[in-house]
């Protein structure tokens, strides 16, 4: 947070955040991107956030860009992406199904595709 203070000194009109909740206690990444929030609604400072927790990040932008091993995947409004079946399977561990993690997604996935392959 010290860095993102000094920054502020500057009164930018956006700042490029790279992965803020990293190694951080839950509650302390609640109280990072409720500033985060205040600086882009009170100070009218734009964000640009590069992060892995994809359910907060989501939660917190106006529009989000899921990118993997450098390839755009997907973008569009937070929300849309939030309620979207595939990102909500992939990356937030969820499906109709309940809960998952990454493993079991990627497992379901290669199972369709070998079904694919034999016929």
């Amino acid at each position: 947070m010290t860095a993102v203070a000094r920054a502020m000194m500057a009164k930018p009109r956006m700042l490029l955040l790279d992965e803020p909740s990293m190694g951080l206690a839950p509650q302390l990444v609640a109280e990072i991107f409720n500033i985060v929030r205040e600086l882009n609604t009170q100070e009218k400072v734009s964000i640009l956030l590069a992060e892995q927790n994809t359910n907060i990040a989501l939660r917190n932008a106006n529009y989000g860009y899921i990118i993997e091993s450098g390839h755009v995947m997907m973008h569009g409004p937070a929300e849309a992406l939030r309620n979207d079946d595939k990102i909500k399977e992939f990356y937030l561990g969820i499906s109709k199904e309940g809960r998952k993690n990454f493993r079991d997604v990627l497992r379901k996935e290669s199972d369709k595709h070998a079904d694919l392959h034999h016929h």
